[in-house]
């Protein structure tokens, strides 16, 4: 429609043509707009006589008029006509019934006081109703705005304010009780942060206090087992040296000092193996303690005491190895370490053996009387009586190998003395 609009509108007064009347150059324009062009144009002194110049306002060319002026040009009716539908269609138009498409609302119910179309009157839902022209019931309700105006009182209006004031100082409140609540939710759960975050800083010192137990634990093993290391490479380094020497004298004293460091190495005691067991742990006592716990009693939640308790493995615990340590001097010492049980079955034996020397006929059958009452009244205490031997015999086996360290030291002593020997005579030669 704006495009038919502009094909109808003169390019002079930008409006709808009005008498539109044709130039010699086939450009139509008003025929007011020509007049006054005409006028514009009049000052043309060359043209001849008895005919009026004019100047095309679209294409630009000087054209000649009748003698009689715009009058004469030929009117364009086709274009007229055109205009005319135009502006006819442009026109509002009576609003079409919602009910029944298409049907204009030219009447009016009485009853519903609605507008009707002739279909809702004879087979819609206002058949029968009383009905009445638009323009008796426009004369009718005219009056009736002023009627309903009067109706809206100033007690009315400050009323419907007051409602309005009302409602926007209870939004005001609820916007302020929601911003306290926001402050208190954020406070409440800084605080919780804070508590869950000191609970977690405990737990974690407990921890590091308990890795620094174990360290204190097994740093000074450790230490001392990269000592014995190093010590047995330096003895084995020491060895090949000893090997690869050729003269008898350096060689006889480096290999008997070689000898006193392998014994000593050997006969150093190594460090047990130590076992930390920390308890509790970590997963298993959230696990357990920490869903019990509720936001009220965060703040008295405990954190566990982590304890690192010890069990030595290995080869013996350290009060083993400190007894270990002492050497058995005397044969005293392997039978204050014999149990007693052990004593008295060897006491029975030596007793039975003078009994089959003193008399080896009736000793044998008093012997085997004896055996027989002692397996009878001992087999209860045959494993502890065995236990005890064997004790016994490992306590004679370590006095045997001090008794023969002890011979092999004053053996190293005694070559010491002829390496000596041999030195100081080589001096004095």
């Amino acid at each position: 429609m704006d495009s038919l609009e502009e094909d109808l509108t003169c390019s002079v007064c930008y409006s709808l043509f009005s008498d539109p009347r044709v130039l010699p150059c086939s450009h139509t324009f008003c025929k007011d707009c020509l007049v006054n062009l005409l006028q514009v144009s009049s000052n043309y002194s060359i043209w001849r006589p008895l005919r009026w110049p004019i100047k095309c306002p679209n294409c630009r060319s000087v054209v000649e008029l009748p003698p009689a002026g715009v009058d004469a040009l030929p009117s364009n009716v086709s274009l007229r006509a055109i205009v005319e539908k135009y502006q006819r269609d442009s026109e509002p138009r009576a609003p079409s019934c919602q009910e029944h498409r298409r049907q204009p609302l030219n009447m009016y119910c009485v009853q519903d006081r609605q507008l009707i179309c002739g279909l809702c009157l004879t087979v819609g839902r206002h058949q029968g109703h009383p009905i009445d022209d638009l323009q008796a019931a426009f004369v009718r309700e005219k009056r009736t705005p002023t009627l309903l105006l009067a109706r809206l009182s100033e007690q009315r209006w400050a009323q419907v304010c007051e409602l309005g004031e009302q409602l926007e100082e209870e939004k005001a409140r609820c916007e302020s009780l929601l911003r306290q609540d926001r402050q208190e939710v954020e406070e409440f759960f800084v605080s919780l942060e804070e508590v869950l975050a000191r609970k977690k800083r405990a737990y974690l010192e407990a921890l590091s206090e308990a890795a620094a137990e174990v360290a204190q634990a097994y740093e000074p093993l450790i230490h001392r087992v990269k000592e014995l290391q190093e010590e047995q490479l330096d003895l084995v380094s020491l060895g090949s040296s000893v090997e690869d020497e050729d003269s008898p004298l350096v060689f006889l004293e480096k290999v008997h000092q070689f000898r006193d460091r392998v014994e000593k190495f050997i006969r150093t005691p190594l460090p047990s193996v130590i076992s930390l067991s920390v308890t509790p742990r970590a997963a298993a006592y959230l696990q357990q303690s920490w869903p019990a716990v509720t936001i009220g009693s965060l703040e008295q939640a405990a954190v566990p005491t982590l304890s690192c308790s010890a069990t030595c493995g290995g080869s013996s615990s350290a009060e083993t190895e400190a007894e270990e340590a002492q050497p058995i001097r005397t044969r005293w010492d392997v039978w204050r370490r014999i149990p007693l049980a052990a004593s008295v079955a060897l006491l029975v034996l030596l007793l039975l053996l003078l009994v089959l020397w003193a008399n080896p006929v009736g000793g044998a059958s008093l012997c085997f009387s004896l055996l027989s009452r002692l397996s009878q009244s001992a087999q209860a205490l045959s494993a502890d009586l065995v236990t005890s031997v064997w004790d016994a015999l490992v306590a004679a086996e370590a006095a045997l190998d001090e008794w023969g360290s002890q011979v092999k030291a004053w053996e190293d002593r005694t070559h010491q003395q002829i390496l000596d020997f041999l030195k100081s005579l080589a001096k004095e030669g």
